[in-house]
């Protein structure tokens, strides 16, 4: 009788456990007896981490081939419902048609998405850079700003919030505005964050670096002010101040898919699931979570995976080798990515690249930007639809950032 592993999600992540899983049982020479099926709504890979660039819309990479050349099964649908003592999973497909489907192991991939909170006006008159179609339509109001009557309002950004991805943002936003409205026209763009520190998960060590590209640029930043209300004009902050702008961008905050929350296990602020070091979740042995959705240890040291492309790859490959491993009776490899590093774009200026979680600055400015470069255009996308390739890719043991 064939058993099956079902993986939840086709990000990078969801890919790479597929991917993975599919190299040990090639290994194993049991490809025929164990059926890997992954269920997302398209089978493609929507390459998150550059939906804050320019084409957007077209940031995308088609997986149905891969998974043809090593044997998965692409299933088209999304999963609503996790039944863990069932072994089943409930999916909804795009025409709106309901199924189940059994598992012998599972494997949740679905990742996070922005947190928005109950802030008047927010969904109503903000964007994101979250999702393809939200970035595609950032892009398509940027370029529609032209149409509108000349104001300060219609010339200011304001991202809110300055991590990662609000830094990335904002720092892209100058140039785009002056692509749209003209290279002389007077723009105007500005971050809010509620913390006392501008980049406050990057720590000190990059800092000087960030305020140098901000200040050269001429974006300007908000500190210690929380946004309170969004309406078609602009922002209200707590601190009582009012900024006038027609775009107002929303990065502030991530959680794990709600998916989590139909797995009764322990689970951190974020909502994603702990896992043991093989990215099983504990009390439940048919059952591993990776990417997003999984609180993991990369180390001995204290430090867990981030919500990111960097550690999804690595969790996805891990998980798919593990859940294989589980189903064949074979040893497991734990999880462990020791070495962490960032490399954060700030636009025209360049980029800075940092290594440890202290963060140290090791590339700033067209040097890291030439990193940047390299990893959003090469390393981050799915290797070709070749059986031998895609397998040695996902080694779990293969080094990325050596």
């Amino acid at each position: 009788m064939t058993q099956r592993i079902v993986i939840a999600g086709a990000g990078f992540a969801g890919m790479w456990s597929a991917l993975g899983a599919a190299r040990v049982l090639d290994q194993a020479g049991r490809s025929a007896d164990v059926e890997i099926a992954l269920i997302a709504p398209k089978p493609e890979l929507h390459v998150r981490p550059r939906l804050y660039e320019v084409d957007a819309g077209g940031m995308k990479a088609p997986l149905k081939e891969i998974f043809d050349a090593v044997g998965v099964r692409y299933i088209a649908g999304s999963v609503d419902a996790i039944r863990p003592d069932l072994h089943e999973v409930g999916i909804v497909a795009p025409d709106g048609s309901r199924s189940t489907l059994g598992y012998d192991r599972l494997v949740l991939a679905t990742g996070s998405q922005l947190f928005r909170p109950e802030i008047p006006g927010l969904r109503e008159h903000s964007f994101s850079v979250d999702q393809l179609d939200e970035a595609a339509a950032l892009e398509a109001h940027i370029r529609g700003l032209a149409d509108l009557p000349e104001s300060a309002a219609r010339n200011t950004v304001v991202v809110a919030g300055g991590g990662f991805t609000g830094l990335e943002t904002a720092t892209e936003m100058p140039a785009r505005l002056r692509e749209a409205l003209g290279q002389d026209a007077k723009v105007r763009v500005i971050i809010v964050e509620r913390n006392r520190e501008i980049g406050p998960d990057l720590g000190p060590g990059p800092r000087p670096v960030i305020i140098q590209a901000l200040t050269d640029l001429g974006v300007e930043w908000t500190l210690g002010a929380a946004v309170t209300a969004v309406d078609a004009g602009g922002i209200t902050t707590d601190v009582g101040e009012r900024i006038e702008a027609l775009t107002v961008i929303w990065t502030a905050g991530m959680r794990a898919s709600p998916l989590t929350a139909q797995i009764p296990a322990a689970k951190d602020r974020f909502g994603r699931l702990h896992v043991d070091r093989d990215l099983c979740v504990p009390g439940f042995d048919r059952i591993f979570a990776t990417g997003d959705v999984a609180y993991a240890a990369t180390d001995d040291e204290g430090n867990h995976a981030s919500m990111s492309c960097q550690h999804a790859m690595n969790l996805g490959r891990s998980a798919g080798h593990n859940v294989a491993a589980s189903l064949l009776g074979l040893p497991s490899l734990p999880y462990s990515q020791p070495k962490y590093v960032t490399c954060l774009d700030l636009g025209p200026w360049g980029a800075v690249y940092t290594e440890g979680w202290d963060r140290v600055v090791k590339l700033q400015g067209a040097e890291a930007k030439a990193l940047k470069h390299q990893i959003n255009t090469q390393w981050i996308y799915p290797p070709a639809a070749n059986r031998d390739e895609a397998l040695a890719a996902a080694d779990p043991q293969r080094i990325v950032v050596a």
